[in-house]
């Protein structure tokens, strides 16, 4: 894997807090950052830049920035990542360090919808300012039950994912918190007051 992290200005003050969501593909963290997003919290949503194809329901610029790998490679080279990684072979995920400045800018609160190792980056570089949150599935056979019904994967891709899924959970201990997405709205509900009392800390 290839990754990368930086502070935001070198590391010169971070005008807001950030919420970090991470999880196995699957596990259910897009569910729980939308909820968060619809609590009116002051948190806005920072949209990852990928370099994997579009899917058919997704909107670039709202679901993730598109870019070609070249395009992708270019960016990194030229420092405007906060945080990357090559999670597959030529499908990369990164924070856009703009993405950042315009949410602080804007007077809110990032929250991230991302990789385990992307969050545990960016837990690392935003420390205490920072909840890292892993969303964990009831088990990897859910996990893999889950995928197979998303109707987007071949098999190579969900034995891929299964696999990843299961080095990912391995790292979950090294997360501020662990929330089991064993039933929807008891998850988004304890995601929910972990990141109020976080904010008004």
């Amino acid at each position: 894997m290839v990754k990368g992290a930086e502070g935001l200005n070198g590391g010169r003050g971070i005008p807001g807090k950030s919420i970090i969501v991470s999880a196995p593909s699957g596990a259910g963290k897009t569910t729980i950052v939308r909820h968060l997003l619809g609590e009116r919290l002051g948190l806005e949503f920072s949209v990852s830049a990928t370099s994997r194809p579009m899917r058919a329901n997704e909107v670039d610029g709202k679901d993730y920035f598109f870019l070609s790998v070249d395009d992708f490679k270019g960016r990194i080279a030229a420092g405007e990542f906060v945080e990357y990684e090559e999670v597959y072979p030529g499908r990369f995920y990164g924070t856009l360090r703009s993405e950042l400045e315009r949410i602080w800018a804007a007077g809110h609160h990032a929250i991230f919808d991302v990789d385990v190792v992307g969050g545990l980056d960016l837990k690392e570089i935003y420390q205490t300012k920072a909840l890292a949150l892993f969303v964990s599935p009831p088990s990897l056979e859910a996990l893999e039950h889950r995928l197979n019904h998303r109707n987007t994967e071949t098999p190579e891709t969900l034995r891929m994912r299964v696999e990843k899924a299961e080095h990912e959970m391995t790292f979950r201990d090294r997360f501020d918190a662990v929330i089991v997405n064993d039933d929807r709205e008891r998850a988004c509900t304890e995601a929910s007051g972990l990141v109020r009392t976080f904010l008004s800390a």
